[in-house]
């Protein structure tokens, strides 16, 4: 007998990211970096794909920069996404800003 599908719902102030894997990535001068050369403590870009009931600042669909160390990963369907709290978003690229930096992606 087959699973029947069930539909992930997140808790409380969580967040499903799933990362953008790029892996290695080029300097402004055109250089390639490797994905495995570590300057310093990098921040990357995902897009939410789920929202707890308590997370005010972002929805389903926005980008969002967080720091990959310490998370909680979860493969589902072979995509690997990260469980993350709301508090631990750095940034969020969306239209609707009030503060925003005046940089755009």
């Amino acid at each position: 007998m087959q699973d029947p599908k069930l539909e992930i719902q997140m808790l409380h102030d969580r967040v499903m990211v799933k990362p953008e894997t790029s892996g290695e990535r080029r300097s402004g001068a055109g250089i390639v970096i490797p994905a495995t050369a570590e300057v310093a403590k990098r921040l990357v870009w995902g897009e939410v794909f789920g929202v707890g009931a308590n997370v005010r600042t972002v929805k389903v669909g926005d980008r969002v920069l967080f720091a990959r160390d310490d998370q909680y990963e979860v493969d589902v369907q072979g995509t690997t996404y990260l469980v993350l709290r709301e508090r631990e978003l750095h940034a969020v690229a969306t239209e609707r800003t009030e503060h925003g930096t005046g940089l755009y992606l």
